[in-house]
């Protein structure tokens, strides 16, 4: 029976459930096994703008197989694992127990984590795609102010609002601004292009990728539901559901191929970026903001 993309929740804990076992042959699972100090290449870049860990009660919403779950751990943190896929907290559960770490894993999806969760926290930490699942933004910043504690901060890294709307797309026609800009993409060229909503919509994206994004394997429940969220509406709902923005800053990498045959990966820290004129293009964002 096919799945009515209108629940989104269980289109897209199916989909995530039929991700786990494939991510979990790779996200350097070994290399964070074989090393007790090793961090996940996502939380080695938040570490600059993390600050100290040592202590804090840290819950990790959409924290998805555990890898980044395990590297807050690792900073210092005293970890709980949020996701509502249970095919990935079992994968997120034994790789906690195999590195001999600490952490709780509450099934739930994000807007009931205060319910299943009833206490607060010190840090509520985001990671890289997540809140393209969630339909409500302004939602999403009131859950995050429910789990902290006055003075507790909020931590987010994720794709960029235009990164999401944007198809790699082929160039059909001269365009009369490349007789002063001649770097501008010219007939035959490949080029990011506008292609999807920008603002948040009440319709979702409906998708269906028989692979995932960290394997060549088949998915087995293919179909997935997104929304995308400006950056002004991100920042309007983090400051409308009671915290104080400290910090927002755009990276121009990603690390995904998030546009592939048109990105180059950095070796030294496994991001992505456009490799040409990688400065046109926001690829992920960092917000900081601290419960009043």
């Amino acid at each position: 029976m096919e799945s009515d993309p209108s629940d989104y929740l269980a289109v897209n804990r199916a989909n995530w459930d039929s991700r786990a076992p494939l991510h979990a042959k790779g996200y350097g699972i070994d290399r964070l096994l074989a090393d007790p100090s090793a961090l996940s290449e996502v939380v080695a870049f938040d570490r600059a703008r993390l600050g100290d860990l040592s202590g804090l009660d840290v819950v990790h919403l959409q924290c998805h197989i555990g890898t980044d779950t395990l590297s807050l751990a690792r900073l210092g943190g005293r970890l709980v694992g949020v996701d509502l896929s249970p095919a990935s907290l079992a994968e997120a559960r034994d790789l906690a127990e195999r590195a001999g770490a600490p952490i709780e894993y509450v099934e739930a999806d994000v807007y009931s984590a205060p319910q299943a969760l009833r206490r607060q926290f010190d840090l509520v930490y985001t990671g890289i795609g997540a809140i393209c699942w969630l339909p409500s933004i302004k939602r999403w910043a009131q859950t995050v102010a429910a789990l902290l504690r006055p003075g507790g901060r909020l931590f987010i890294r994720d794709g960029h609002p235009v990164l999401n709307a944007l198809l790699g797309m082929v160039v059909a026609e001269e365009h009369p601004d490349r007789a002063q800009q001649p770097w501008v993409s010219g007939p035959g060229e490949a080029t990011p292009a506008l292609e999807l909503p920008y603002f948040e919509q009440s319709v979702p994206l409906v998708w269906e990728d028989a692979a995932t994004y960290a394997s060549d394997q088949p998915v087995g429940s293919p179909l997935q539901v997104e929304w995308n969220h400006g950056i002004g509406e991100i920042v309007s709902a983090v400051l409308a559901s009671g915290l104080e923005l400290t910090g927002l800053v755009e990276h121009d990498s990603v690390p995904w191929e998030a546009l592939p045959g048109m990105m180059s990966c950095d070796e030294a820290t496994g991001e992505y970026r456009l490799r040409d004129r990688p400065e046109r293009l926001p690829a992920t964002f960092t917000l900081t903001a601290r419960k009043r």
